[in-house]
């Protein structure tokens, strides 16, 4: 028996897939390695989404984890998603903080902020594992220059939903699905799923037909879309906007989990220079020389 969401496929259309993106080896912050779907040349970005870049699992040695040191954001939100290890994370505007398995940071940047996310002292001094993602959300132009904010939210706090024969597991870090409602707040209307299906097992997720919508398997094989396409580990789905949910499948020999991410596309120019995301060269300018100035503050 199959697990799907409770809609009427009778009366609803499944969106096609666009295409499917393998992932690129690069490495960011001091050289931690990340597998990146996005941007690459084969996509720029999924508006609102800048950039997806997955921590894939590694056991490290003592002494080799890595992080991203003192660095500047304007213009855009950062969000973290741990699903192994400790980062510490700290601001020019005094804010500090451990994220932890399954804790999310949905930082808001916004006029910016000079910030810094470490593996934590243990994973450092003994080694361990790591794993998880940072993904780059646009922020409309009205809201570019906002005061910067954050929401530290432990995974204990974060709903999770599962179908009646417990072989559909998600969970609910922005949007909703089976009945559960994130409790992130965002600046626009995104959909941000952790899915996990047990083998042939399915959940058929209502999106707005104007969300732009994608997959990235972390792990596993599974199938998309209307056209049941294959895709597996480190591949990202891109969706259609031709319906008004998206099918996903789990092949009927090993289980496959994913996220499932959606937004209401801005629709404005995108301006990037490294950390700052801005409508304008003129405003990348103002972002840099905000930045060397020290505009944007210092972490103590």
């Amino acid at each position: 028996m199959k697990s799907t969401e409770n809609i009427n496929l009778e009366k609803t259309k499944a969106r096609s897939v666009k295409g499917i993106i393998t992932s690129i080896a690069t490495r960011e912050g001091a050289g931690f390695a990340v597998r990146r779907p996005f941007p690459t040349q084969s996509l720029s970005l999924v508006d609102p989404f800048l950039l997806l870049d997955h921590m894939e699992p590694v056991t490290l040695a003592p002494g080799a984890a890595k992080g991203a040191p003192d660095h500047p954001h304007r213009g855009f939100e950062t969000v973290t998603y741990m699903l192994e290890g400790h980062f510490v994370h700290k601001d020019s505007a005094g804010n500090s903080g451990v994220i932890g398995p399954g804790d999310v940071q949905w930082m808001t940047a916004g006029s910016g902020v000079v910030h810094s996310e470490m593996p934590d002292e243990e994973l450092v001094e003994n080694g361990g594992r790591l794993h998880g993602f940072q993904i780059w959300v646009n922020l409309p132009a009205k809201d570019k220059m906002m005061a910067p904010r954050y929401q530290d939210i432990p995974s204990a706090q974060i709903p999770i939903a599962e179908s009646e024969d417990g072989r559909v597991w998600v969970k609910v870090v922005a949007g909703q699905s089976l009945g559960k409602e994130a409790v992130i707040d965002t600046r626009t209307p995104i959909t941000f799923l952790h899915v996990k299906l047990q083998p042939g097992a399915s959940l058929n997720q209502p999106l707005p037909p104007h969300f732009n919508t994608f997959a990235y398997i972390v792990e596993g094989k599974g199938y998309f879309g209307n056209e049941k396409l294959p895709a597996e580990t480190d591949q990202l789905v891109l969706f259609g906007n031709d319906g008004d949910h998206a099918c996903l499948q789990a092949s009927d020999f090993e289980p496959v989990s994913l996220l499932l991410l959606g937004g209401l596309p801005l629709g404005e120019p995108v301006a990037r220079y490294g950390p700052f995301v801005m409508n304008t060269q003129k405003e990348i300018v103002q972002a840099l020389h905000d930045y060397q100035n020290g505009r944007m503050g210092v972490i103590n």
